[in-house]
């Protein structure tokens, strides 16, 4: 029985990650989202230098003003959920499009995706197939649901995911 009850819950709550994914399509500018990286920090982000290999790290700065309404609009989207989740916002390269970015956060620190300490990483094939096909999709990576959704800029290209992540315990779908 209690199974059958976690097995109910879980799919109940990818249902929700999902939802929450499309909601965050359709209210984040991907305009607004390509503004948010700073060209000297896009500038720095691939280049290692011998004496301080952490200066791309160092050198992350972003826009303000897209950073924060992009933020903001996401945070919003997550407190629609009855269960605590983040929608973290990943960016690809034009540069190197088979590596991504998490360039925004959330407070949880929840992401099926993102790897401690890594500035960027190799695209997940999970992201890369909603940046192919424009498609939302929910996902189990190991202890955390997530819903992953495209982000489209005004020319209709899809310019980020937006990674709606839960954990996949059931203590986690509690009451806010």
């Amino acid at each position: 029985m209690r199974t059958l009850l976690l097995l109910a819950l879980a799919v109940g709550v990818e249902a929700d990650l999902e939802r929450l994914a499309q909601v965050a399509t359709a209210v984040v500018d991907g305009d607004e989202c390509e503004r948010i990286m700073t060209p000297r920090a896009l500038e720095k982000m691939f280049r290692t230098d011998p004496r301080d290999r952490w200066a791309g790290h160092d050198n992350f700065d972003v826009n303000d003003k897209p950073y924060i309404a992009v933020k903001k609009l996401l945070r919003r989207v997550a407190t629609v959920a009855p269960f605590p989740v983040d929608c973290n916002l990943w960016m690809s390269f034009r540069e190197r499009p088979d590596l991504v970015q998490v360039l925004i956060r959330q407070v949880n620190e929840i992401s099926g995706f993102w790897k401690w300490g890594d500035l960027y990483q190799p695209m997940p094939a999970e992201m890369k197939e909603v940046f192919v096909t424009g498609k939302a999709k929910t996902v189990r990576r190991g202890g955390v649901g997530v819903g992953v959704a495209p982000v489209y800029n005004s020319l209709g290209d899809v310019v980020a995911v937006v990674e709606v992540a839960a954990r996949a315990t059931p203590t986690a779908y509690g009451t806010k």
